[in-house]
């Protein structure tokens, strides 16, 4: 019968996972993948071969796990099977938070509450066999399956290799995943593996209220993290057409990005959400009667196949813009006020500046020597700052040093940086979901729908590259921490350049204190299908043969 190959098997595995608390950040994620190997190494393949099970370090406390089960010393092709174990945290569950790592007794207390809870929650509760809990969806199930694959290639199932890569900080910067692509490298290299596809099995998501299709993806989306410094000019707030407010500057900044459709990519019908702020703040330390002439806004902006330049473009056009606007309206209400007292208004002029241009302004007029000490500084005394803060800061100190180039708006990137990846035009990927609908339809009566990106985010995009890393200038040369702290590893990104594939249980609510899964879904048919999707992807000429 196995150890992980029935629903019952799998869904007490996927309560221990879940019972993890492996918050990004947490020591518990630091610990998790001890319980990984451990299960693993019960097995006597690893027993036989221990080298092929492994924690890897990620270099900040963190361990990333792979596990090789080779089917024979001369056979090459591999698919990799990727997941996260982080989760994000449990603050929304509320007066539930106590048993949001406790699926069974969470999901019992909300049957006993079935009236509390939101009515779409309750309509599925009475359709089918939901497990609640933080993970439980996103994505520890995902894990749980893979596990039992790799159980069964133990076993001698697949005529081929299996590598499971389970990661850390998903659900943040991807430490994990960027970690691991020199070390996949590294293992083809060291066990003679060609790798054929890297199998995702993220929970599908709902691309709208109601959403009731079932998807299957060949790619994944990119995101970036755009950011606009705005630098006015101080002045008492009795005084303000004495100075220019960098609140304003900002707020303007975000009404004209905000939801804007024209940075909406739309591929074979699938667009993407539009940009929505994340961060929106001055940068005052205290409060005081100076109006604050420093402030940041920062955006969410999504990628499907638009290259940097052009985004670097679209946003240098909107600061433009948006600077238009400001020297108008300022220029109208200092004259209209000129009628109050007698004052003769100042012409006013917002500068518009890439990080890079920036830099290349300070490097010329105080030094590189200086910067380098900045930056030195600002890294230094990091104080539990995050990424974006340290962007933001850092940023913030150049314009001050540059103050003379103010009223000003800097335009820069902050961390992560997600590259959208897909197989839309891979042949041997469309043969294979080809033939995944077919089987679907014929064996579980359900209809699969492709989609060419996962809109979720995942750990995809650091499998390959779309466009050459000489073509991501534009994004590097613009984000200060890029090699100081946080980098992508472009070069073997464009070595390892594997088709990819989605493939994942159906759950709902992710990073909601409603999250769910999908039990009868994930533990009976996915179960089913997760294996002949792998026999596929192992045999991709007999695959081609057949579609053709």
């Amino acid at each position: 019968m196995g150890k992980w190959q029935t629903k019952e098997q799998l869904t007490k595995l996927l309560c221990n996972l879940v019972r993890i608390p492996s918050i990004t950040g947490s020591q518990a994620e630091e610990i998790f993948p001890d319980f990984v190997v451990q299960q693993l190494s019960d097995f006597s393949y690893f027993q036989q071969y221990p080298n092929h099970l492994q924690k890897n370090p990620t270099g900040d406390d963190r361990f990333f796990i792979t596990a090789l089960v080779k089917k024979a010393p001369d056979v090459k092709n591999t698919v990799i099977l990727v997941s996260h174990f982080d989760v994000v945290d449990i603050k929304d569950y509320g007066r539930w938070k106590e048993d949001a790592f406790n699926p069974e007794k969470l999901t019992s207390m909300f049957y006993s509450h079935i009236d509390e809870l939101p009515v779409p929650v309750r309509q599925d509760m009475e359709q089918g066999n939901w497990l609640f809990g933080r993970g439980t969806m996103d994505m520890k199930c995902g894990l749980a399956l893979h596990m039992s694959m790799i159980e069964q290639a133990c076993e001698g199932k697949f005529d081929g290799n299996i590598l499971l890569l389970a990661v850390p900080d998903e659900e943040v910067n991807s430490v994990g995943m960027r970690a691991a692509v020199p070390k996949l490298l590294n293992i083809a290299k060291q066990f003679d593996l060609e790798y054929t596809t890297v199998l995702n099995s993220e929970p599908m998501f709902t691309r709208y209220p109601g959403d009731e299709s079932k998807y299957i993806y060949t790619g994944s989306v990119g995101k970036v993290l755009p950011g606009f410094l705005c630098y006015g000019k101080e002045s008492h707030v009795g005084e303000p057409f004495a100075g220019l407010n960098a609140n304003y500057m900002a707020s303007l900044l975000t009404a004209e990005i905000e939801l804007n459709t024209e940075f909406c990519e739309v591929i074979e019908g699938e667009a993407t959400p539009p940009p929505t702020n994340l961060i929106q703040r001055d940068l005052k330390d205290e409060y005081s009667t100076q109006i604050p002439h420093r402030a940041v806004t920062l955006f969410n902006l999504f990628l499907l196949e638009k290259q940097m330049g052009d985004v670097v473009l679209s946003l240098r056009e909107k600061a433009i813009k948006v600077a238009a606007q400001i020297e108008d309206n300022y220029m109208k209400q200092a004259n209209h006020f000129s009628t109050y007292n007698s004052f003769t208004p100042k012409n006013l002029k917002v500068n518009i500046l890439t990080y890079e241009e920036l830099i290349e302004y300070c490097v010329q007029n105080y030094g590189q020597e200086q910067i380098n000490a900045l930056q030195t500084s600002v890294l230094k005394n990091r104080n539990g700052n995050d990424d974006r803060d340290l962007t933001i800061e850092f940023v913030d100190q150049l314009s001050i040093m540059c103050k003379e180039l103010a009223p000003m708006i800097v335009i820069f990137f902050a961390p992560p940086y997600y590259p959208a990846v897909s197989s839309r035009h891979n042949l041997f990927i469309q043969d294979v979901v080809y033939n995944m609908e077919k089987y679907a339809y014929d064996n579980h009566n359900v209809t699969f729908k492709k989609q060419n990106y996962f809109g979720g985010i995942s750990d995809l995009s650091y499998v390959g590259l779309q466009y050459p890393a000489e073509s991501m200038k534009p994004l590097t040369t613009n984000m200060p921490l890029w090699n100081n702290g946080y980098s992508v590893p472009l070069d073997d990104l464009e070595k390892f350049n594997v088709p990819v594939l989605n493939v994942g249980p159906v759950g709902r609510d992710a990073h909601q204190w409603t999250e769910r899964l999908d039990i009868d879904y994930a533990f009976e048919t996915l179960l089913d299908m997760l294996p002949v999707c792998i026999h596929k992807l192992l045999n991709p000429v007999l695959e081609r043969k057949k579609f053709m």
